[in-house]
């Protein structure tokens, strides 16, 4: 839960400061918020702008945020056969060769992420390096080069993009409304204190209601993952990994930035299932095992 709450404040902060930077420069550039127009252009900016500056820092963030060096010299059996696959698996899925990454951390997970398909990072924990077969790994990275074939960095970013604009625009419409009708504030004096009060609690409402939906489409997109990873390494290589964790209960150490494209989910219950990054494991075997 503390991964969600993290997760939802460092997007309504990037809202938060974008806000504030629009209403101070925006006037200058014609764009007055109090228009619907000029609103709309605002929070338009704001919402893409966080979005792609967190996508466009995807790659330097994970590699500090989980300390993960990146393989520039295969130097072992180990790292030679990881490069080795990755550059086979990308080959397959078209997609440009990855940097190829490890990490150290005791629990059984990987990562993908990246703002551009030909130029993205695949890394690995050292605990799935030891707790997985090589069959095994080879489904995890098949499932990361995946993520990466099918633009999903990139797409989760416009969909962040486009709920970031409405929690914006509808915030402040609604804050507008209530600020001229409630407390009968003149429109052309300007915005109140009740205004910006009825702002920010808005976008805190509407903030969580964004993020339920953007994991869902994130959830949707791990069943796509999981389906490519059958095709570039098998179906019966992928249901392992996925049962493999499953034995080790979905427990996962990523960072926020990164968690949407990690192999593995942690386990939730009731109202935090709406903000899980991955489904359930085992709804995740049952749709290979249909096929």
């Amino acid at each position: 839960m503390t991964r969600v709450l993290l997760f939802v404040g460092t997007n309504l902060a990037i809202i938060a400061m974008l806000s504030i930077v629009m209403s101070i420069i925006g006037p200058a550039f014609g764009i007055h918020p109090r228009s619907m127009t000029g609103l709309l252009i605002m929070a338009s900016i704001i919402g893409f702008a966080g979005s792609f500056i967190s996508l466009a820092m995807s790659k330097w963030m994970a590699l500090r945020s989980t300390g993960a060096q990146v393989i520039k010299d295969a130097r072992t059996p180990e790292e030679r056969w990881l490069v080795d696959t990755v550059r086979r698996q990308a080959e397959a899925a078209g997609i440009g060769m990855p940097e190829v990454a490890i990490y150290d951390a005791p629990d059984l997970n990987a990562f993908a992420t990246g703002m551009n398909k030909n130029n993205a990072l695949v890394a690995v924990s050292t605990g799935l390096l030891r707790g997985m077969t090589r069959d095994e790994v080879e489904a995890v990275l098949a499932h990361e080069v995946s993520h990466v074939a099918n633009g999903d960095m990139v797409t989760l970013a416009l969909i962040q993009g486009v709920l970031n604009t409405f929690v914006v625009f509808l915030s402040r419409v609604i804050g507008q409304l209530i600020d001229s009708a409630v407390f009968k504030r003149d429109p052309s004096a300007g915005p109140g204190l009740g205004y910006f009060a009825i702002v920010f609690v808005l976008e805190i409402i509407f903030g969580l209601i964004a993020s339920v939906i953007q994991m869902w489409f994130s959830r949707r997109r791990e069943f796509r993952a999981d389906a490519g990873a059958a095709a570039l390494a098998g179906r019966e290589k992928m249901i392992a990994a996925l049962a493999r964790l499953q034995s080790n209960r979905g427990q996962t150490a990523l960072p926020s930035e990164v968690a949407a494209f990690g192999i593995s989910g942690g386990v939730a219950s009731g109202l935090k299932k709406l903000f899980m990054t991955h489904p359930p494991l085992e709804e995740r075997i049952d749709a290979l095992r249909r096929g």
